[in-house]
């Protein structure tokens, strides 16, 4: 039986930069997040959200603390087995696409499946772009794209491998009104399809209470949790 448990993070610290440089970003955040539950994350510039996604995703190691994902622990593995773990159980979607521009849209949303060795990755990626609704748009390059045809596209190159777990950092913040709204209706949409756990940092209050749940942070810290949303901004 799968743990019920996504996400476990337990006192988690970590310092970036070095000498008088090196700032404390976490001090001792510790959270639970359920399979298929839906986060938002907020707070300040500065406040440690996004270091704390960049934590979940294996790109940077906490100094002391605990980070377990679908019950196995991040502590010990190597930068490839970390990698190899990212690229099967984890999407990643960020503010600025991270599209390859010399690369179509089709080729963009292969490259996970042919990194794991995938035989047919170029079929699985166009079905993921049909369900973005860019079928049409598969051999455009980014360039010939419009902002939120982009974020779509690295949806689908998030969502290829099926992972468990998808990281969504400010996916709305290079997009206008219109094609942001397109793009989270999307998120959630594919996210309540396919039962995948969605972290979401943003600046948008509005967006955050779409969760399931909304944590705080500021200075580091969990400073509050909600269960829902809908009254975040009253309270400022």
């Amino acid at each position: 039986m799968k743990n019920s448990t996504a996400i476990e993070i337990e006192d988690v610290h970590i310092s970036l930069g070095d000498g008088d440089a090196r700032v404390h970003i976490l001090r001792g955040v510790s959270l639970k997040v359920q399979r298929g539950e839906a986060i938002g994350i907020v707070g300040q510039s500065g406040s440690g959200k996004s270091t704390l996604l960049m934590l979940l995703a294996g790109l940077e190691r906490p100094d002391s603390g605990k980070i377990a994902i679908d019950g196995q622990s991040l502590a010990g593995m190597s930068e490839d087995q970390l990698a190899r773990f990212r690229g099967s159980r984890i999407g990643l979607v960020f503010q600025s696409f991270h599209l390859i521009p010399t690369m179509t849209a089709l080729e963009n949303v292969a490259i996970p499946l042919e990194l794991s060795g995938v035989s047919n990755a170029s079929v699985k990626a166009l079905a993921e772009l049909e369900a973005v609704g860019l079928r049409a748009r598969a051999s455009h390059y980014p360039a010939q794209l419009s902002g939120g045809e982009q974020q779509r596209v690295a949806i689908a190159r998030a969502l290829v491998t099926d992972p468990a777990i998808v990281v969504a950092d400010e996916p709305t913040g290079n997009l206008d009104e219109k094609s942001g709204q397109s793009v989270i209706s999307l998120l959630f949409n594919l996210r309540e399809s396919r039962g995948t756990t969605l972290i979401l940092v943003t600046h948008d209050m509005s967006l955050a209470s779409r969760c399931d749940r909304t944590v705080r942070m500021g200075s580091g810290l969990i400073q509050l949790e909600r269960e829902s949303a809908a009254d975040l901004a009253v309270s400022g």
